[in-house]
């Protein structure tokens, strides 16, 4: 069994998945490694050039180095897992394989010698140079989180691969986001199944593929129920948003279509590893149970308002097959829907640290603590917070320092987002209200402050006024530069508290 299957195959010739280019193919022609069909053998077949094979086979090879082909993938994705598949080739397979990938955006490259002259293929190793069985489906886990558009593919020293599949979760073209209304679910934008309750005849994946279904195979397609209950599967959409519209389209379907489905819906925020606990989830009704007829299309408009969801489940009754699945809807932008420690545990790294940099300006700081995530309460996330704080190198608590105005200023020396700009005035309002006498003598301190310490006066100014402030910057002015930075560190360490708070309650 595969254990990628819950992934989508990211080089599919359904989803415009194409070798553009290998440098040998003598025995068997490079497009077979992406066939959506399962390799075949037959006995006694051959051709001009020797032995029929269902794969991409190169000629004996009688000097150094290895064979290569360039894949374009069908989708751009992360992926997650390879399958190496030598089925039928015993004597013939090659001992080991490596695999590259590479960025290329969206431009269409059409061979090896195109992407060499653009300067762009930054070839990076995903899996190293590793031994290979025959007539086997060989299956390698690959950890790297970016996204890639193209593989290199080398075989060593030559031989034959039937197939290669890539598996992975597709990284949806922002237009899709930005549209009013598009199909939430759809592979292209990035939806993918969880689990189901059966998948005897065909995977329900299929659900999810670009326009409609060929036959009976390009499907989903449970056995025969002979007790209670009824089948399902879990999807979870690639772009969350709000459910306008279901489509599902039973085409080909005929003397074995459901009689009837219904959809359920929720908003999950999660990570990848908890998603089998969406079985006994709490789900809302979308749309409730409608009967189906053979062989074609059902349009629903008629739907429950949820709000924005993140996944389905789609149930049929009692069992049979649906070709397509379709949920229509208003995208929305997942910063939008997650709240408090959700933003923090859930939200990309990039998002996190954009929005923790408004709490304190030293980027180590707020990197160390997205390396921590999950927090499993807000108590956990400011331990953490003050811990990281204390430990920094004292050259990040003056960027992070740097990072803020001075009392009775509107704009530190770093550029601030609009947030980090209205909390500062909040924090300041109250010295903000001081006469205009005050905020002057206040103005010269804070020059001496900085002609003596080289940085901005820091305190947590919360509630304090003009003259409470102005007392305290005269009395620090005392200190000597290695206890002020300490009593400076410790006021920025309360503002970050402050601050944290206020990011957890937006």
């Amino acid at each position: 069994m595969n254990k990628f299957d819950r992934f989508v195959d990211l080089a599919s010739q359904r989803l415009g998945g194409r070798v553009l280019e290998a440098n040998d193919d003598f025995f068997a022609p490079k497009e077979n490694l992406l066939k959506p069909s399962k390799p075949i053998f037959i006995e006694g077949k051959y051709t001009d050039r020797g032995k029929w094979m269902d794969g991409w086979e190169t000629r004996r090879r009688r000097t150094p180095g290895y064979d290569w082909s360039i894949i374009r993938l069908g989708l751009p994705g992360v992926i997650r897992g390879v399958v190496v598949d030598t089925s039928f080739f015993t004597g013939n397979f090659p001992s080991h394989f490596s695999l590259e990938a590479c960025d290329l955006g969206s431009r269409p490259y059409r061979g090896e010698k195109e992407l060499s002259k653009s300067g762009r293929a930054n070839w990076i190793e995903i899996v190293p140079k590793t031994p290979l069985e025959g007539d086997s489906q060989n299956q390698f886990a690959v950890e790297n989180p970016s996204c890639f558009t193209h593989l290199r593919l080398k075989i060593y020293p030559d031989g034959g691969v039937a197939r290669l599949r890539v598996h992975g979760e597709v990284v949806p073209h922002s237009k899709l986001s930005k549209r009013s209304e598009t199909d939430l679910a759809a592979v292209e934008a990035g939806g993918r199944v969880i689990a189901s309750s059966d998948q005897f005849y065909s995977e329900p994946l299929n659900l999810l593929m670009p326009g409609r279904g060929k036959d009976m195979s390009d499907g989903w397609e449970t056995r025969r129920r002979r007790g209670p209950g009824h089948d399902w599967v879990i999807l979870k959409l690639g772009l969350p948003g709000t459910i306008r519209r279901v489509e599902v389209d039973t085409a080909h379907f005929k003397g074995n279509f459901p009689e009837s489905c219904s959809l359920e819906a929720r908003y999950v925020a999660q990570k990848e590893d908890e998603d089998a606990s969406l079985e006994s989830a709490d789900w809302k009704e979308v749309l409730p149970r409608m009967l189906l007829r053979a062989n074609g299309r059902h349009f629903f408009r008629k739907l429950q308002g949820v709000g924005a969801v993140s996944h389905v489940r789609f149930n049929i009754y009692p069992d049979g097959g649906v070709s397509r699945l379709r949920i229509f809807g208003h995208p929305v932008r997942l910063q939008d829907q997650l709240k408090g420690l959700e933003r923090i545990n859930n939200l990309p790294a990039a998002a996190v640290r954009k929005a923790l940099l408004d709490c304190c300006g030293s980027i180590a700081w707020a990197d160390q603590i997205i390396s921590q995530r999950p927090f499993t309460a807000d108590a956990k996330l400011f331990k953490s917070a003050d811990e990281i704080w204390a430990q920094l190198d004292p050259k990040e608590w003056l960027r992070a320092i740097r990072h803020h105005p001075p009392i009775g200023s509107k704009r530190g020396n770093s550029k601030q987002s609009g947030t980090a700009r209205k909390w500062s005035a909040s924090e300041q309002s109250a010295a903000q209200t001081s006469s205009a006498e005050t905020l002057a003598v206040l103005n010269a301190a804070n020059q001496a402050y900085r002609a003596t310490f080289g940085y901005v006066f820091l305190i947590c100014a919360t509630a304090k006024s003009g003259d409470e402030i102005l007392q305290s910057l005269r009395q620090r002015l005392a200190n000597d530069p290695e206890t002020e930075l300490r009593v400076a560190a410790e006021e920025m360490r309360k503002i970050i508290r402050l601050r944290m708070e206020k990011l957890l309650n937006s």
